[in-house]
């Protein structure tokens, strides 16, 4: 399905010039970007995934903020939450203008090629295998900034949280806080698996195999770090080992 995407998006003086195993080794790229972005966020309710149960624990977070007098401790954790977002969107930014000068020459990939006496593909190749590097970084780059945003968002519901925990409005506004909490970090987490992928996507510059094998590393150091990590075990402590519910 991903294959005949491509193949339709896709110049015909493209896929001329690419084999079938480029396009293969992209689909499979751009499938397992896709794949493990939904089942970090969708995971099976007997795994849970770190990103799912550390959305718990700010929502726990949020509660425990209702019953604290002194909130200085809650507005120096978003200042460093806004300041980490601003640096990877900084970070995308640069990487994304570099990807792009680097396409608009690419002599220097024909000149290393042909040192190490590979064959040199042509100019337009080198273009096209240099753009799912730029995309991915771009993509990282907009969920960054829409992470950054939506903290912001949360930053200001959170100063209208009501310093009574008795004063009705102070529940409903704390949980509204946890959840914009909750969707700034669902971006920024896409943001940086997008990054991931951009360095994955680089070995194209290998060839198709190198895009291949890059793909399935990346997948599984995601897959491991989401389900089979030691903080995702510390997390999942006190849980019966199965994590906090779904909701």
């Amino acid at each position: 399905m991903a294959g005949a995407l491509i193949e339709s998006i896709l110049p015909a003086s493209v896929l001329a010039a690419l084999g079938r195993g480029d396009v293969a080794a992209l689909a499979l790229l751009v499938t397992a970007w896709a794949a493990i972005g939904w089942l970090s966020e969708h995971p099976p309710r007997s795994r849970p995934s770190v990103t799912v149960m550390m959305a718990e624990v700010r929502r726990e977070w949020m509660r425990e903020y209702l019953l604290r007098d002194n909130r200085i401790f809650d507005a120096q954790i978003m200042s460093s939450l806004r300041q980490g977002t601003a640096f990877f969107a900084s970070t995308s930014l640069l990487a994304v203008g570099g990807v792009l000068a680097l396409i608009g020459n690419v002599g220097p990939l024909a000149g290393l090629a042909a040192e190490i006496g590979r064959g040199a593909p042509t100019a337009l190749i080198w273009q096209v295998r240099l753009v799912p590097p730029a995309l991915f970084l771009t993509h990282a780059f907009l969920k960054f900034v829409w992470a950054n945003r939506v903290f912001g968002y949360c930053s200001v519901m959170m100063a209208a949280v009501p310093a009574d925990p008795a004063d009705p409005r102070s529940g409903p506004r704390a949980r509204r806080a946890a959840e914009l909490n909750i969707r700034a970090a669902y971006n920024f987490n896409r943001g940086l698996r997008s990054m991931y992928f951009a360095l994955g996507s680089l070995a194209w510059l290998a060839g198709p195999v190198a895009l291949a094998l890059a793909g399935a590393v990346v997948t599984g150091m995601l897959l491991s770090r989401e389900f089979a990590s030691v903080p995702r075990d510390i997390l999942a402590e006190g849980e019966g080992g199965r994590g906090p519910p779904r909701r």
